[in-house]
């Protein structure tokens, strides 16, 4: 289980203090599908940041089964079963694909494992597995690749940061379905941070953040309703922004 407890994170911005995130509280229960959107530029990917250990906040405290990992390092948190995917995945120059996700995976990886995972996000297994994950990528295919990656080792938890990103209809149903598979199977905490309908759809419960805070944290029957209200100032709802 996550618990997060009062965080708050103040970063200076040219010398001048700056809100980002203001007092937030939450758990993610083991196996639960939490969904978290909201307005850009609200806190959301932010907030992810700050669960990964890649922003540290100015104070409250992250807990992990119990167990302080406030001032862990991303590697710690990563051992600790955390796993992560950019909304802008970084690019690797001389590494190949097949040789990320055995890295992911903590153990040199089968051929055949490889292109599962590549297959399970809409990718061509064989034609990736030894191109590099560099600039010759385009940005939804580096997407997808991340994805893949954070699939290839179980993990307590999995932050997606819009997964939705870049991504085409049809590897978006697929990727659609491995959440899915994975909700079902209950081995692993997800939070997604999505404006995308479909995904929203799927959670266990929906937490919108505006403004550094939530405005709502509730099961999914719940918060649905107001989602399509504009005051919330989420345009999750709108129909221009589904897959």
């Amino acid at each position: 289980m996550l618990e997060v407890k009062n965080l708050i994170f103040h970063p200076l911005e040219n010398g001048v203090e700056k809100s980002i995130i203001e007092d937030i509280s939450f758990r993610v229960e083991d196996g639960e599908m939490l969904v978290i959107t909201g307005p850009n530029g609200g806190g959301k990917s932010t907030l992810a940041k700050l669960l990964m250990g890649i922003e540290a906040p100015d104070s409250g405290s992250i807990l992990m089964d119990g167990v302080d990992i406030t001032n862990y390092s991303i590697a710690q948190r990563a051992n600790a079963g955390i796993g992560f995917a950019f909304q802008q995945p970084p690019r690797f120059k001389g590494m190949t694909v097949r040789r990320l996700l055995s890295l992911a995976a903590g153990t040199e990886l089968p051929e055949n494992k490889c292109c599962d995972y590549l297959s399970s996000v809409g990718l061509c297994a064989r034609e990736y597995l030894d191109r590099e994950v560099d600039g010759t990528l385009s940005g939804g295919e580096m997407k997808r690749l991340e994805i893949a990656t954070v699939l290839a080792k179980p993990h307590k938890l999995c932050i997606f940061d819009e997964p939705e990103a870049g991504i085409d209809l049809w590897s978006f149903s697929m990727l659609v379905k491995q959440f899915e598979q994975l909700h079902a199977n209950k081995k692993e905490s997800l939070i997604l941070i999505s404006h995308q309908e479909r995904i929203i759809q799927m959670a266990d419960r929906i937490m919108v953040v505006k403004n550094g805070r939530i405005e709502a944290l509730d099961k999914k029957e719940q918060v649905m309703p107001d989602l399509m209200n504009e005051d919330t100032g989420c345009s999750c709802m709108n129909p221009a922004h589904k897959a």
